[in-house]
């Protein structure tokens, strides 16, 4: 998309979604996090990309598909191994 050309939308593409979803990520690092490390962002995006997906349903209902996700348990050895070795 060409924004300052005027372009926003081209058929059914358009630019909207991601930059919701950016701007949700932004405020959720900032005010959660506070800084994310390039080892663990894509557990970042996962959790906020299925916030993000669930964001019109009920807090119950989002709590549920949350527990329904959840596969396995993360531990601390787990967590902090060096996933490059």
């Amino acid at each position: 998309m060409n924004h300052t050309g005027g372009n926003y939308v081209l058929g059914d593409v358009h630019t909207n979604t991601v930059e919701g979803f950016f701007a949700v990520f932004k405020r959720g690092v900032y005010g959660i996090y506070h800084q994310v490390s390039k080892k663990h962002l894509q557990r970042y995006l996962d959790e906020f990309s299925l916030r993000y997906n669930h964001r019109a349903e009920d807090n119950g209902a989002a709590f549920l598909t949350l527990l329904e996700n959840c596969n396995g348990r993360l531990t601390y050895k787990g967590l902090i191994a060096d996933d490059t070795a």
